[in-house]
Parts: structure tokens; C-alpha cells; sequence
């Protein structure tokens, strides 16, 4: 299940740091290590990670390749919190009523 990837790869707070670097602009490997103090193959480790999940995608130019934030994964992330946003809000509602009664 790709969602498992996801939150599995984004668990950690190296990659989200990554990811949300990425979400401002693409970004190649040396820019992302801007800030860092990680080695240029623990980045490679990490945006293999993130590749995975479908969170970053890569394009190469030249000798450069440039890492950008892939929408496919966001739309996991995003239809997943869809299925729990319907279920919360009837869920407080049945709590409220309960504490209500509970104070009767």
C-alpha cells in the first residue's frame, strides 16, 4: 500500500525536511544539502526513499539532476485524509452529545 511508503518515508525528519525544501521549487542534490550536515550519499539514500513513496521525482538536465515534488504521492497523502476528514466531524459530534448527557 503506497500510503505505508509514505508516511514511512516521511516518519523521518531528514526527509521531511527534503520534502518540504522541494515543496518551494525543485531543487538539485547539492542544493538540498544546503544547511544540512548530511553526505551527499546519505541525500542519495534519502531521495531514493522519498522516489519510492512517490513523494520526489527526478528529471535530469545536462549532469544535473533536479528533484521536484511528484503529485502523485501528494495525492495519496491527500485522499487518504479524505476517507478520515467525513469520519471525524460525526465522531465529535456523537462525543459532544455523550459529554452533554454526562452532564445531566
Amino acid at each position: 500500500m503506497i500510503e505505508n511508503d509514505i508516511f514511512r518515508a516521511l516518519a523521518d525528519p531528514t526527509r521531511r525536511s527534503i520534502f518540504e525544501k522541494l515543496a518551494n521549487g525543485g531543487k538539485n542534490a547539492s542544493e538540498l544539502r544546503q544547511g544540512m550536515e548530511i553526505s551527499q550519499p546519505a541525500m542519495s539514500q534519502h531521495l531514493a526513499i522519498l522516489r519510492k513513496a512517490q513523494l520526489v521525482r527526478e528529471e535530469r538536465q545536462g549532469r544535473f539532476v533536479n528533484y521536484s515534488v511528484d503529485p502523485k504521492g501528494v495525492t495519496h497523502i491527500a485522499q487518504w485524509f479524505a476517507k478520515y476528514r467525513a469520519f471525524w466531524p460525526a465522531r465529535v459530534e456523537a462525543l459532544k452529545d455523550l459529554l452533554k448527557e454526562m452532564d445531566q
